[in-house]
């Protein structure tokens, strides 16, 4: 079965288990008077259309590239994502509304043993398909399960509150239900705003994951003409499209025609092992004269001085022009980068009038 497939069938269980507990809570909310419990069988519903939204958005990002979307609709899981985010806060808002009528004026819930069992499985069933979601979400690497198996997670807690406030009427014949009420709708609402958040960041574009780039480097420089792999960027449309670029450095004696050969072999490894789409860029490395590499020790030894510079590569002499050029990636929380490279081209050209010197400001896309 493929991704798409399970991914809709995780999501049709989560709607077929939210709408019968949203059945059963409603009865016993409605039968009690109980503001909590019906709080809690919308926010079923809202979970419902939550899975919904879910499979809408797994069969629209399932269609192929087109002249107008050339890398695919994958990103519309992120879409999704959002949406099921934006339904649980609008449940969650609609709560507080109710609930703090519910605080202004009290009425006292009727509960018997019955509803209180009721309330009991719901909760076990919840527990049950949260894991599952949660978990099926993971494997699948699918957001709006993620997001749909936590939110059922954290309903358990919802629930839990609501039984208990439940016994304390049964019990005590007092009502804490607005206020019940009142914490899970602003506990409904953190949630909302968390997978709102996270769903906006991952449609931004988010930093390369740190595993996934050491293990595309390392794959990388397996090879024995690499002499370093840098600039790694990728670019995610959706969980099973992942596209990007790195630059390797290799001798500068090689031919086209090996460096042709070189490039087409890392690509197909990468695809291979990764999944991912590598274009691959050329850094030369001067393979004559030792004078280039003791002007490269000093450059070095001079970067070393600024803290806020991570890396220095790409570095090249050409003889012909008198160029000195190599990238330099510096941390994202340095603000002066424009006139630390300056300084650093002023005393590298003292040092070596004879020649000129490019600086290209690289950036920060992975670790």
């Amino acid at each position: 079965m493929n991704r798409m497939k399970r991914v809709i069938k995780t999501s049709l269980v989560g709607v077929l288990t939210n709408l019968i507990l949203v059945a059963f809570k409603a009865f016993v909310g409605l039968v009690s008077g109980s503001i909590s419990i019906i709080s809690d069988a919308l926010n079923n519903l809202s979970d419902a259309i939550s899975s919904i939204v879910t499979i809408v958005g797994m069969l629209l990002a399932g269609k192929k590239p087109d002249k107008k979307h050339p890398y695919g609709y994958g990103k519309i899981e992120h879409v999704s994502a959002l949406t099921v985010g934006i339904i649980i806060l609008g449940t969650g808002i609609s709560l507080l509304v109710e609930s703090a009528q519910k605080i202004i004026e009290p009425e006292l819930a009727k509960f018997d043993v019955p509803m209180l069992i009721i309330i009991t499985a719901g909760i076990f069933i919840k527990f049950l398909l949260g894991r599952f979601t949660k978990k099926r979400g993971e494997e699948l690497n699918s957001d709006s399960l993620v997001a749909s198996g936590s939110d059922a997670l954290f309903d358990v807690l919802v629930s839990t509150a609501t039984l208990v406030g439940a016994l304390i009427t049964f019990i005590f014949n007092i009502t804490i239900d607005g206020w019940l009420g009142l914490i899970i709708s602003a506990l409904v609402i953190k949630t909302a705003v968390e997978i709102i958040m996270d769903s906006v960041s991952s449609i931004i574009g988010e930093r390369v994951d740190s595993d996934l780039s050491f293990k595309i480097k390392k794959a990388v420089s397996r090879n024995k003409e690499v002499l370093g792999a840098y600039d790694l960027t990728l670019h995610q449309y959706g969980p099973e499209r992942i596209i990007g670029s790195i630059h390797i450095e290799v001798e500068d004696k090689l031919t086209a025609r090996e460096i042709h050969l070189l490039t087409r072999k890392i690509s197909e490894q990468i695809f291979e092992k990764f999944g991912v789409i590598l274009t691959i860029g050329i850094y030369a490395t001067n393979t004559e004269k030792t004078e280039y590499a003791e002007i490269k020790q000093k450059i070095e030894k001079l970067i070393k001085k600024y803290p806020s510079i991570l890396q220095m590569h790409g570095y090249y002499v050409d003889s012909e022009k008198k160029l000195i050029s190599f990238d330099l990636v510096f941390d994202f929380k340095e603000k002066e980068t424009s006139k630390l490279i300056e300084e650093i081209r002023e005393k590298i050209a003292e040092e070596y009038p004879k020649y000129t010197v490019n600086i290209v400001l690289d950036t920060d896309f992975s670790d």
